[in-house]
């Protein structure tokens, strides 16, 4: 009884392992080409017998994810060249194989690169050339990179050269085969060298091309169509083979069908290829889409400067002049935790004099130092609100807009001349232009820009620009590959989060700018960024004295749980008496709303001219926090001495600095954001504080406390209605004023008026 292949054991053994198992990345190990990781890649390439077609990938681009079908179906298309030629892939968004893609000079995604039979080290790898993404043009690509190899031939590949006359005369002495098929075609057709590596692993049977240039042969088996087939048999017999048109499966299946043709043994699959990625299950986490998370900020920071400015083996000076912009705009606009922006400035002035920055300077300086305990990033990348439905959507792309959204929006509001030109918008081209792995993304947004950006004269305008084009990008890949099913992506924002922002003209739905500025500089404001699912970055330990600004002082070891359990149980406390609404009467009014379903208005009706507004708009949020930030500064210098801390002074720090005592501000203002309080609920803690330390340093108290009332819950919505309703009952009091004084006149003017 013949054995049966232990195939669908081996798929009985994935099914049981769970999704995870068949899914990984944008890969099956039940495909037919090898998932190759960081540990696996060198070995199976370098010194093979085969030559190797490699794709570099990575799961979040949205090329990459319109392009695996087809990588899929050319694997199974050609599985039958193999152990000739050989397909496989690799995810260079995976942590573990990043350093792997850089060592290969893999600077874009998709990147597909032929590596020779028996190459030697990354080098050898050369980018396969093709005239298109489709079957055929990748199938001609393999075979025209095949024919390069000149010293070293792949030992089980035929060959595909043209059979002469005087080597087909004694053929069958020299070839223990059946049969021979002679394929007559012109010199650009690749059908004769297809169906040879077709018939590969079949034995008994050798198949050959004679070109139209052949006037001897093709006068002998007189061929008048092109192309044209022969099958010659060992008995002396020949025949035309029953194909007249370039039909390659028709080819393949006649010749497969010949009587003692036959598959050979050491070809029978048995399993399928081994798969070596590393995935692991993704704990779900709850996103409030009205709010900005400083998780996917941060996570969107990380993988810029240590995934994609890490691939380079070297910075040029463009390139590095475009790095040096990206950062010293996260330093001037990017609202984050101390730590991170300590990171930002320290790397800022590392970049500053750079003229020439290798890849490993680059990796060394992006590392946390561990003499810089307070000057750090996150290792790992942590997505909350762009967290997709797979590893494989939204991500870092969602994280992208989202960080250039909020610094178009610090950039108008913290600027002081804001009709001048943008800084944001040029870096943020530069930056995708040089560094934004999809590189077919970063041909449209190129596009976009050279269109359009260079008539964007202020900051407003800017936000608005980026705002109208990532609206289009939303149309063109609504129902894409890479759009996500759970987060379809739609025209934003819907009318369940600015019902302000969408008008009807004319029975036409339309966009109102003033009101998409509004919102943006409400939903990207400071106040708006949470810490939700993000942890501390200092670590803490015995023998290390705290310093982080989210700890308090230095704790002793076995109390650290307890002190910290009685610092939440304070703020919570604080919380309850200083707790206003988050988003003021807009949020009231769109719950009022009910609306659920965001409509999609018309791309093609969406006004995108920026233009002066006629009033500014300033944001709260930011004033309000830069106000009491100047106030605790300049209190520090009252209480520099002070050394002991009351109960109340959970969230603010010392910190060493030269052998003087300070007093860390940022650290407070850290510490009371990491109870997810917006910007009006740390103004109304931050004053409790500033209480606290007066009453015990004698300090008396004479600030207007009316201030405190009235600014403290309000939004810019809030204090411009109580402005239209002063101003609008100022006028009818001088109206009904009017009225009266000219009512009496008239009255004492009539005759009969009786006059006292």
């Amino acid at each position: 009884m013949p054995r049966r292949p232990a195939l669908p054991l081996v798929l009985l053994a994935l099914l049981l392992a769970g999704p995870r198992a068949l899914d990984a990345g944008l890969y099956s190990p039940l495909d037919p080409l090898a998932v190759l990781g960081a540990d696996s890649l060198e070995r199976r390439l370098f010194n093979s017998s085969s030559a190797w077609v490699m794709e570099f990938y990575a799961s979040w681009c949205g090329h990459c994810i319109r392009f695996a079908p087809t990588w899929k179906q050319l694997a199974r298309d050609i599985r039958d060249w193999r152990p000739a030629v050989m397909l496989g892939v690799l995810d260079c968004a995976e942590r573990s194989n990043r350093k792997i893609c850089t060592d290969f000079g893999v600077t874009g995604y998709p990147t597909l690169k032929f590596f020779k039979a028996f190459s030697k080290k990354p080098e050898d790898g050369l980018k396969l050339r093709r005239q298109g993404d489709d079957i055929k043009s990748l199938r001609e690509s393999i075979i025209t990179s095949l024919e390069k190899h000149e010293d070293m031939w792949p030992p089980s590949c035929p060959p595909l050269e043209p059979i002469s006359a005087a080597e087909l005369h004694d053929f069958f002495q020299t070839n223990s085969v059946t049969y021979l098929a002679l394929i007559f075609e012109d010199e650009n057709s690749f059908l004769g060298r297809e169906v040879t590596l077709d018939m590969l692993q079949f034995e008994n049977i050798a198949i050959r091309r004679v070109l139209q240039t052949n006037e001897e042969l093709v006068k002998r088996f007189n061929v008048t169509s092109f192309p044209s087939g022969f099958l010659l048999v060992n008995n002396g017999s020949c025949s035309s083979i029953p194909v007249n048109a370039d039909f390659r499966p028709f080819y393949r299946s006649f010749l497969q069908s010949l009587p003692n043709v036959f598959r050979g043994n050491s070809f029978r699959p048995t399993v399928p290829p081994t798969v070596e990625p590393k995935s692991t299950i993704v704990p779900w986490r709850v996103a409030d889409r009205k709010k900005v998370y400083m998780a996917d900020l941060e996570s969107a920071i990380l993988y810029t400067l240590r995934v994609e400015a890490a691939r380079f083996r070297h910075l040029d000076k463009e390139r590095l002049s475009v790095l040096k912009q990206y950062v010293n705009l996260l330093v001037k606009y990017f609202p984050g935790r101390p730590a991170v922006m300590n990171y930002l400035r320290n790397l800022d002035l590392w970049l500053k004099p750079m003229t020439n920055v290798s890849g490993n300077e680059w990796e060394e300086a992006l590392g946390n130092n561990p003499e810089l305990p307070h000057a750090r990033l996150p290792e790992n990348t942590l997505w909350v609100g762009c967290q997709g439905s797979k590893p494989e959507f939204r991500g870092f792309p969602c994280g992208l807009w989202t960080l250039f959204h909020l610094l178009t929006v610090q950039e108008a509001l913290l600027s002081p001349y804001r009709s001048s030109p943008p800084e944001v918008l040029p870096a943020m081209r530069g930056y995708i232009k040089y560094f934004f792995g999809c590189r077919e993304c970063a041909e449209h947004f190129e596009g976009m820009a050279a269109e359009s950006m260079s008539r964007v004269k202020n900051k407003d305008g800017a936000i608005l620009w980026l705002w109208s084009r990532h609206n289009r990008v939303n149309y063109r890949l609504q129902g894409a590959p890479s759009d996500d099913p759970k987060f379809p992506k739609i025209q934003w924002p819907p009318q369940d989060l600015c019902w302000s922002c969408q008008i009807i003209v004319n029975g036409k739905r339309m966009w109102d700018e003033r009101a998409i500025l509004r919102f943006f500089k409400a939903h990207f404001s400071r106040g708006n960024i949470y810490l939700d699912f993000i942890k501390p970055l200092i670590r803490r330990g015995r023998d290390v004295e705290e310093k982080d600004h989210n700890v308090v002082g230095k704790l002793e070891e076995g109390k650290e749980e307890e002190n910290g359990r009685q610092v939440e149980e304070e703020f919570e406390e604080d919380k309850k008496r200083t707790e206003k609404p988050e988003s003021g009467r807009v949020t009231r009014k769109l719950e009022r709303s009910g609306l659920t379903e965001p409509h999609k208005p018309s791309i093609i009706k969406m006004s995108t001219k920026t233009k002066e507004l006629e009033e500014d708009i300033v944001d709260l949020d930011s004033f309000s926090e830069l106000h009491y930030k100047s106030k605790a500064l300049k209190m520090a210098g009252q209480i520099g001495s002070r050394n002991r801390r009351s109960k109340r002074d959970v969230g603010l720090v010392r910190m060493e600095n030269e052998g003087q005592q300070s007093f860390d501000i940022d650290a407070a203002w850290e510490r009371l954001r990491h109870k997810s309080w917006g910007g009006q609920h740390l103004i109304g803690a931050m004053e409790e504080e500033e209480e606290e330390l007066e009453k015990e340093n004698g300090v008396v108290s004479k600030r207007n406390q009316w201030f405190h009332i009235l600014g403290v819950g309000f939004s810019q919505l809030d204090i411009s209605l109580c402005i239209v309703l002063y101003f609008l009952s100022s006028m009818c009091l001088l109206g009904m004023y009017a009225f009266f004084r000219v009512h009496m006149k008239y009255r004492k003017g009539r005759s009969g008026f009786r006059v006292a």
